[in-house]
């Protein structure tokens, strides 16, 4: 048995669940509304205030699925009642980034700035202190999207290994190489 697929999640009191045909899984709660269709082979149901995923057979595709979904459904649960955070900071002198409104402007060391449309889902702020990197800060209840999201701002410039230059999510560790040395 998966011991992610078999572990039961938790409903808060704030968030509603509703199963509906076809294995259609639909959350509401005070961050926003979410749906994913699951697998029909795998069976879900709700007993007092938890969802138990569980699977027909102990076949490699279902033991697969069976902790995936699980996995999804936990995500839209907590997505939904408290959100995920996600926030990339610019190392690199005259990296700077900017929003107005939904659209976010980075300059990354090329010839022109970066401009770059964040759904409406995702909640976008930038945050530039004196004598520290910039930060973009991402907040969205759905983890698949903030994580989408973070991705494609990262890869306009990721982070080089010789001087770690580039876009880095906070707390990251990038693996540094030594430079060459100058023969003598």
């Amino acid at each position: 048995m998966s011991r992610i697929g078999k572990a039961p999640i938790a409903i808060p009191g704030n968030v509603t669940l509703d199963i509906s045909a076809g294995n259609l899984v639909t959350v509401k709660g005070p961050k926003g509304e979410l749906k994913q269709q699951v697998d029909p082979d795998l069976s879900i149901k709700m007993e007092e205030g938890e969802v138990v995923v569980s699977r027909p057979t102990e076949q490699k595709r279902h033991k697969a699925m069976h902790g995936l979904y699980r996995s999804l459904i936990a995500n839209m649960i907590e997505g939904v009642s408290e959100g995920f955070v996600k926030e990339l900071e610019l190392v690199g002198v005259g990296y700077r980034a900017d929003n107005t409104g939904q659209l976010l402007t980075l300059m990354l060391g090329y010839s022109h700035p970066i401009m770059f449309a964040v759904p409406d889902e995702v909640k976008l702020e930038t945050i530039s202190e004196k004598s520290k990197n910039p930060v973009v800060r991402l907040e969205s209840h759905d983890k698949q999207l903030i994580g989408q999201i973070a991705a494609k701002i990262r890869a306009f410039r990721a982070p080089e290994p010789y001087k770690g230059k580039g876009i880095r999510f906070k707390g990251e560790e990038i693996r540094r190489k030594a430079g060459k040395t100058a023969a003598k």
